[in-house]
């Protein structure tokens, strides 16, 4: 796997990262779910500004069919990610909060990243070698050396709310990317509209008070950049790396945070931040450095996506084409047999036999 494959996981969580140290300020004035409501409604009000404007500047010039929807079949996949991770989520987060220490809360997070590559691998059956999984470990425990404090995690009312939060979040983004191949701006868009309303909703009926113009409109800022670019990009990454290794990428957004804390409020950082970053990096290092390649065949697919004429897009256009590339319309691929270096993406959700794990085994170096 190449760096700029990781690329867009990376960014992700370099958004993500950096939004938390904002949004640490923004909380001492603001009602934790009302923020978060706050940060999704900027998300979704920001990419929803995006993507009217694209779509206005390019409907009368484009001759391509408008990837501007959801296909029906997709749906039912969509809303369960929005309510598992948009609704349920935040909702068991701000309850758990409210009854763990901050450091209990902190490493309990890290759950989200070890449950979200097991469904992957369990029951969506996305392949994994040794390398991989090592490398995931190894991000983990660099996210428990990065939040760990005196005290550590215990196992209480609250600690039991979190991890059914790191799981409802788990759930979503291995349900996300069954919808991976549509426009990730308008799959995130949608998204943080529903959970801002929901969250904000939730949060203004429970008494709490709007605060003012300022406070929110920088709430919607970083919500805007830490939430609504970054799932766009975490989308993108879905739809290119699948979902175990996108959730291992994107697991290094708390070193990010750290990082651009001790940036903003400079400090000397703790002596456990060296070890764990090390560890991260090593991480990310048997994961960029994975060689999967085997003989395998693509069944009948048809699907809607941004795409090149690569070897997986051989086909023709029902309609008149300017020659434009990449673009995004319905297409068909026919069945297709071959070898070559590839990742669980969107084209490669193959099942991995005997001959296939050999396979795997030998193009790994």
């Amino acid at each position: 796997m190449s760096i700029r494959s990781a690329t867009p996981a990376l960014a992700a969580a370099l958004l993500f990262g950096a939004s938390t140290p904002f949004a640490k300020a923004l909380v001492e004035g603001v009602p934790p779910l009302l923020l978060a409501g706050l940060l999704y409604l900027g998300s979704g009000l920001g990419l929803g500004i995006i993507l009217a404007s694209r779509h206005l500047l390019h409907a009368r010039e484009s001759k391509l069919p408008s990837a501007w929807r959801i296909p029906r079949a997709d749906l039912p996949w969509l809303a369960g990610a929005i309510v598992a991770g948009g609704v349920l989520g935040p909702v068991l987060l701000m309850l758990g909060l409210t009854q763990t220490s901050g450091a209990s809360a902190s490493l309990l997070l890290n759950v989200e990243g070890v449950l979200t590559a097991v469904i992957a691998w369990c029951f969506f059956k996305e392949n994994a070698d040794r390398q991989i999984v090592m490398g995931m470990i190894a991000i983990v425990l660099g996210g428990v050396l990065l939040s760990w404090e005196p005290g550590g995690a215990t196992l209480s009312t609250g600690a039991l709310l979190i991890v059914g939060a790191c799981l409802c979040w788990a759930v979503d983004n291995n349900l996300t990317r069954r919808v991976a191949c549509n426009d990730a701006m308008l799959i995130a868009g949608i998204k943080g509209l529903a959970a801002g309303i929901v969250s904000t909703t939730l949060a203004l009926l429970g008494g709490a008070g709007f605060p003012s113009g300022a406070v929110a409109g920088a709430s919607l800022a970083v919500g805007f950049f830490g939430y609504g670019l970054s799932l766009t990009l975490f989308v993108v990454a879905l739809r290119t790396l699948g979902t175990a290794r996108t959730g291992a990428y994107f697991s290094v957004a708390p070193l990010f945070g750290v990082a651009i804390s001790f940036v903003l409020w400079p400090e000397s950082p703790g002596l456990l931040f060296w070890p764990a970053a090390a560890l991260m990096a090593l991480g990310v290092w048997l994961h960029v450095r994975e060689r999967h390649a085997h003989e395998h065949t693509h069944e009948p697919l048809e699907h809607s996506h941004r795409h090149v004429h690569d070897d997986h897009h051989q086909h023709t256009h029902p309609f008149a084409w300017d020659g434009v590339e990449p673009h995004t319309h319905p297409h068909r691929h026919e069945p297709l047999t071959h070898t070559h270096p590839h990742y669980p993406d969107i084209h490669h959700r193959h099942p991995h036999g005997r001959a296939s794990k050999k396979g795997s085994s030998q193009g790994s170096r």
